[in-house]
């Protein structure tokens, strides 16, 4: 039976799926694009070798760090605002063993700081959910993307109209592994109930505008001096550094935001969003992500 693949080729790691008459018959997975040790054609290669035994697909479109500058080839940024006809249109082609290859551009745009700001990966997802809820197409909606680097965009009449990024996850990390914040005791025993604790504080101190810089050596000093625990310094780490996101961006977003990605993630936002008095509604990643991979083969 003949199939396409469609995947999503992000910095960590690769996600193919494999189609047959419009559904998900199998998956696959690979080395992101930011641990790879061959060559992009190689991996992708390596990664639908059992698919291939049978018969090669019809097409691949992949869509993430894939066409970054680090990636198989560049494919330079579709501009904000934009709407699917414009987005398809920057895409960009490249072939493997015969076999036509599409990579999704990615968007810029300027930040309400009014410097530029990127995005790949993330547009598919955004193109996904409007195609699938009908309600986005109309009106004004935010949606975020929580995440390395969380996305907050504006649609706006089915079209995305801009959008601004947070460093939020990728500084949780570096503070996490690379500080010491949480070197002032031991690993200790798990503490879901004081990593709970702790990002309520964490969420408190960021609402009450505390200043980020200062208030994040308390996840070290409140080991040492107040007894908490590990666990507790790093669920303070998260509601802190998530508060002040949300406090940053709270001001326009509006009543009600769609939180889209990884679920556990995404139910932190939402608390810190529902703290904040703002309604959140979750939708599926993956589910908005093969819509939005579906479009070239529909849309275009």
């Amino acid at each position: 039976m003949s199939y396409r693949i469609v995947g999503d080729w992000g910095t960590s790691r690769l996600r193919l799926f494999r189609i047959e008459q419009g559904e998900v018959v199998a998956r696959a997975e690979g080395a992101g694009i930011g641990a790879l040790d061959q060559t992009a054609e190689a991996t992708l290669r390596a990664a639908i070798v059992p698919w291939c035994a049978e018969r090669d697909p019809d097409s691949i479109t992949l869509c993430g760090m894939v066409g970054s500058r680090n990636g198989w080839i560049e494919v330079p940024y579709a501009a904000c605002p934009s709407d699917v006809p414009g987005w398809l249109a920057a895409a960009g082609q490249a072939t493997l063993d015969g076999v036509p290859v599409t990579i999704m551009a990615g968007l810029a745009c300027t930040a309400p700081s009014g410097g530029p700001d990127v995005m790949r990966g993330e547009e598919t997802q955004l193109f996904g959910a409007i195609a699938r809820d009908p309600a986005l197409r109309t009106g004004r909606h935010r949606l975020a993307l929580p995440g390395t680097h969380s996305k907050w965009a504006t649609i706006e009449q089915g079209r995305i109209v801009g959008f601004q990024t947070f460093f939020t996850g990728e500084l949780f990390a570096l503070l996490r592994d690379r500080s010491t914040l949480l070197r002032a005791a031991g690993a200790g025993d798990a503490d879901p109930a004081g990593e709970r604790r702790g990002f309520a504080h964490g969420l408190s101190r960021a609402r009450d505008g505390d200043l980020l810089l200062g208030a994040l050596f308390e996840a070290r000093s409140a080991q040492l001096i107040d007894g908490r625990s590990p666990a507790w310094a790093l669920g303070y780490l998260s509601g802190l550094l998530i508060g002040r996101e949300i406090a940053e961006i709270a001001s326009a977003a509006g009543e009600s935001v769609g939180l889209i990605g990884d679920p556990a993630l995404c139910a932190r936002y939402a608390r810190a969003l529902a703290a904040s008095g703002i309604d959140t509604h979750l939708l599926d990643g993956d589910a908005c992500a093969l819509a939005g991979l579906a479009l070239w083969e529909t849309e275009r």
